[in-house]
Parts: structure tokens; sequence; C-alpha cells
């Protein structure tokens, strides 16, 4: 049985496939209700990384159950965003590259590594007040969570915008790049262990023909909302005169 928490320290469950905004929405609300954004693809991200660097392969499932029981994963929130700590060391900005990200999908089909992460992810929102964002928070981690938004959009747009943060730093074309994000998808919805869907009760938001000020102004309206009843229905009723 979980924990019972009030309400007015909500946990927002906020699921999505790649390239669909969620980090941004969750930074985003995170910063404007003043909740904690615990982003845990960075956390997926940052066990590739170490996975890497102990020279484990992606497939090798019993390698990496045994590296998860001797690794750490902190997220510190900054006003510029989580630093990202790997036992203890800032992996922050090592853990952005294409590389690593390519490595977290395939490393988190493992059913023994989702196990891992779900606890830990459980552990560090169980109090509530967070934001939290992935593809299966909502389904599967906080399946009581407060708010549940599913944010998705067509593949080609995901793809363009995707294209267009990298700037002129990018190195891969935009057929790379739509090629690449159809590939995560299908692993992420295909996978055995918590496959990518939206929750019965979320809140479903195609993006493909929002800005993103109307997505984050619809996603805040509905937060305030529930967070003004919340608020109402925790207040004592006045004393009788």
């Amino acid at each position: 049985m979980s924990e019972r928490r009030p309400t007015i320290a909500p946990i927002i469950a906020i699921d999505g496939p790649a390239g669909a905004g969620k980090s941004t929405v969750a930074k985003h609300l995170a910063a404007h209700f003043g909740l904690l954004n615990l982003e845990t693809g960075a956390m997926y991200r940052a066990f590739a990384l170490k996975a890497q660097r102990n020279g484990i392969g992606q497939d090798d499932a019993a390698a990496l159950q045994a590296l998860a029981a001797t690794t750490s994963i902190t997220l510190e929130p900054t006003p510029a965003g989580n630093r990202v700590l790997l036992d203890g060391i800032d992996v922050t900005g090592e853990i952005r590259n294409a590389e690593v990200t390519q490595a977290a999908s395939r490393v988190s089909v493992h059913p023994a590594i989702r196990a891992w992460m779900v606890d830990l992810q459980r552990e560090m929102g169980r109090k509530g007040g967070v934001v939290m964002e992935g593809r299966d928070i909502g389904t599967v981690v906080f399946p009581d969570a407060d708010l549940k938004f599913f944010l998705d959009a067509s593949p080609e747009a995901r793809s363009q915008r995707r294209y267009e943060q990298a700037g002129s730093a990018a190195v891969v074309t935009p057929e790379a790049i739509s090629r690449e994000l159809r590939e995560r998808d299908e692993r992420d919805r295909n996978r055995a262990e918590s496959p990518l869907r939206a929750a019965p009760d979320a809140v479903v938001i195609d993006s493909t023909g929002l800005t993103l000020d109307e997505v984050l102004a619809r996603i805040e309206d509905i937060v305030s909302q529930r967070l003004a009843t919340a608020r109402s229905a925790a207040e004592p009723l006045p004393s009788a005169l």
C-alpha cells in the first residue's frame, strides 16, 4: 500500500515518445509551480554511460544487472536544471550526446534494469511535490500519480524538432534523425517490460500542430485547476459563531 500524501504536494507524471517535448514541459512545470523535476531519462543515460566506461555490452543483461548493484545515481535540482551524479561524480555534460542516448534506450529494455530504476525513482519521488517524465511513469512508476500527461506528436514533427534543436552543430540529416526516432519508438512500444503507452487516465496531448507555448498553456491550466481544488479541499471549515 502506497504512502498517503497531500495532493497539494502532487506527483505529476509526463510520459511520451522521444522528441515529444517531455523534458521541456517537465522543466517548465517544475519552475512554474515550485516542484522538483526528476528527469528519469538522465538516470538511464547515466547508467548507460557507466556501462560504456566498463566495457559492458548493451545486450549483456547479467553484466548490466551486476553493474546496477554497485551504481549510485542522484539528481540534484538547480536553477539551471538537474545535476546528474553518477557514483558521486557530476556527469551532467557527458550524458547528453547521441551515443549515450541511444545506449540508454537499449539498456532500458532489460527487465532487471527497469525494476532497479523503478525502485530508485519511486524512492526519489515518494513524498510528492515532483514532476517526473519518462516512458512509464504514469503506468508503472507512479500509477497513482495525481496528474498524468501523455505527450505525443507525429514522427515527422518530432524529428524536425530534434534537428532544429541541434542547430548549426548538427552532423546528421533530418532523415537520419527520423530513422533513429522510429527505431526507438519500435523498441519502446514493443518491449516486454513496461512498454510505452498512455495510462487510461492520462491527459493525452498531441502537439503536432501546436506551438510550445500552446502546449504549456494547456498543461498549466490543468495543473492550476487541480492544485486550486486540492487547496480548497484542504482548507478548514470556518468555525461557527
